[in-house]
């Protein structure tokens, strides 16, 4: 599958599944900044992905350098994110690091099945 149409294919379902939650539980599980959490990790997922793949495409003997350091780029904007809700909000903390830990992680998975499944391709090419 495409990267870019399974990233929006992954959005559209969160979407649908945030809007469900939110509708049904209010602002009992879903913090009111989950709209701006996911474009976040959408482009943050995005980069993340172009640099592994330009790992790939020049110097695929390097990869794991590559995705160390788009993994590593990732975990410091997460964490500047965080920072800076806590700095300027002190309330429902707690909400906002679980729903951001959660998109956090669907989203390095997806990233990471995204990565595996082009190495997979490239590995048969080879062979």
């Amino acid at each position: 599958m495409n990267f870019l149409r399974g990233l929006l294919l992954l959005t559209g379902l969160l979407v649908l599944v945030i809007t469900g939650l939110q509708f049904y539980t209010g602002a009992g599980l879903i913090h009111s900044y989950i709209w701006y959490m996911v474009p976040f990790f959408v482009f943050v997922t995005g980069f993340a992905h172009y640099v592994a793949l330009l790992g790939l495409k020049h110097d695929a003997t390097n990869l794991h350098a590559y995705y160390y350091t788009s993994m590593g780029v990732r975990m410091v904007f997460a964490i500047i994110a965080i920072f800076v809700y806590r700095y300027f909000h002190e309330e429902q903390i707690v909400q906002f690091v679980l729903n951001f830990f959660v998109l956090y992680f669907i989203y390095t998975g997806f990233e990471i099945y995204a990565l595996l499944s082009n190495l997979r391709r490239n590995s048969k090419k080879q062979a």
